[in-house]
């Protein structure tokens, strides 16, 4: 029997994409089309498959598999290998009902190394983007463990909360964002094409005009006159910007920059300590070994201050300091952290205490997101009311010198 991948339309016109053995490709058009399906295309899953044309095509749209499809992979994997049900049937099962065309090929991809007997774990593991070390060390502790489903589970519920606090933070951004953009366009508008056109009815009074008004026909001057060039420095400052905080000198000031800034700063502490506090957790849960576990959780953070912090940690761990120890002694972590760490570890509870610790920070950035996104968009439209303000003024102040010279 051969593994066939198959993309058809059902009879409800719904693309559909899976996988079905046969003894041949005419076999398997035959099978998909008894049931009700139109086969758009098919092709045989070989062991050739994965160093050619599949592999690339997985390296090329990784990224386009969003959190929410890998959350819900996660969540079937769990559900599935819960239910008795043996890998390769899972990852079968997987395939036909993923609606994100890179995890049916990834699905694809480890079924055939499943078959060939490599273990899941590292299956996954030949697709970083997608599956990070976390994800991987988690299921390899599981397997080793016997207790695969449960660790599965612990993933699809680590990442079905990082998907609801992004859609949070999206919403509470959109607004903002919405505002900010109009705000931006109007002044464009204003300045370039409103202004200019008015600009000839002030000319005869000269330097007579009022400073303000000044201000604003000499700021629409130059950016009309000098609009190609104010784009290339735009782009280029944006350009050179991405690749300078790509490298690692200007991730640790940006990061260095967002812990420090009034407001917003506090607010990502709490959101980084409290993704780092539910990683170890599940980590330390899923049993993955304590210094693993702490170095996979400090990269999880995404904060280059907490991660330089966090090697020192693992450190002082390393040399036979407990982890409240070691947290207290990096002089990064809250107290919050700290003390239930340390509970934890009396008591041999160690995850339940992370776990209570990020549900506690998450509340707190939650509600700190809805203080700061409140007081932004105030800010922003008095912000656009007041430049909408400097204009008129600009405008009506020469009216205003024209009437008395004529009275």
């Amino acid at each position: 029997m051969t593994t066939f991948a198959y993309t058809a339309v059902e009879p409800s016109g719904r693309k559909k994409s899976g996988f079905i053995e046969a003894m041949d490709a005419t076999s398997a058009i035959a099978a998909v089309t008894a049931a009700g399906r139109q086969v758009l295309d098919i092709r045989e899953q070989d062991g050739g498959t994965k160093k050619g044309p599949q592999s690339k095509s997985i390296a090329l749209f990784a990224r386009r598999a969003s959190k929410a499809d890998l959350a819900l992979f996660s969540r079937r994997l769990s559900d599935l290998t819960g239910a008795g049900l043996p890998i390769d049937r899972v990852l079968q099962v997987l395939g036909e009902q993923s609606e994100s065309p890179v995890l049916v090929e990834v699905a694809a991809a480890a079924l055939i190394d499943v078959k060939e007997g490599l273990p899941l774990s590292q299956a996954l593991a030949k697709f970083p983007k997608l599956f990070p070390q976390i994800y991987t060390q988690t299921l390899r502790a599981g397997e080793q463990s016997g207790q695969f489903s449960e660790s599965a589970d612990r993933l699809a519920d680590l990442q079905e909360n990082e998907v609801a606090r992004h859609s949070q933070i999206i919403s509470a951004l959109i607004y903002p964002m919405v505002l900010t953009f109009v705000a931006i366009i109007v002044v464009i508008v204003l300045l370039t094409f409103v202004i200019p056109k008015l600009s000839g009815v002030f000319a005869d009074q000269g330097e007579a005009l009022p400073l303000a008004t000044k201000i604003l026909l000499g700021t629409s001057g130059f950016m009309i006159a000098n609009w190609l060039p104010i784009v290339i420095v735009t782009a280029a400052v944006i350009v050179l910007g991405r690749i300078w905080l790509s490298s690692d000198v200007g991730r640790l000031a940006r990061d260095t920059f967002a812990l420090r800034a009034p407001g917003f700063g506090k607010l990502l502490r709490k959101a980084i300590i409290a993704r780092y506090s539910r990683v170890l957790g599940t980590l330390i849960k899923g049993g993955v070994p304590i210094l693993d576990s702490i170095k996979l959780a400090g990269l999880a953070a995404g904060n280059k201050v907490f991660e330089a912090k966090n090697k020192l940690v693992a450190d002082d761990i390393r040399e036979g300091k407990t982890i409240a120890a070691a947290l207290v002694d990096a002089d990064e972590f809250p107290p919050v952290l700290t003390h239930m760490v340390a509970i934890g570890e009396e008591t041999g509870d160690l995850p339940k205490m992370l776990g209570r610790v990020a549900d506690s920070l998450d509340f707190e950035v939650e509600q700190g997101l809805r203080r700061l996104t409140s007081m932004v968009e105030p800010i922003i439209v008095v912000g656009m009311g007041a430049f909408v303000a400097f204009i008129v003024l600009s405008i009506m102040l020469p009216i205003f010198q024209a009437q008395e010279l004529i009275r």
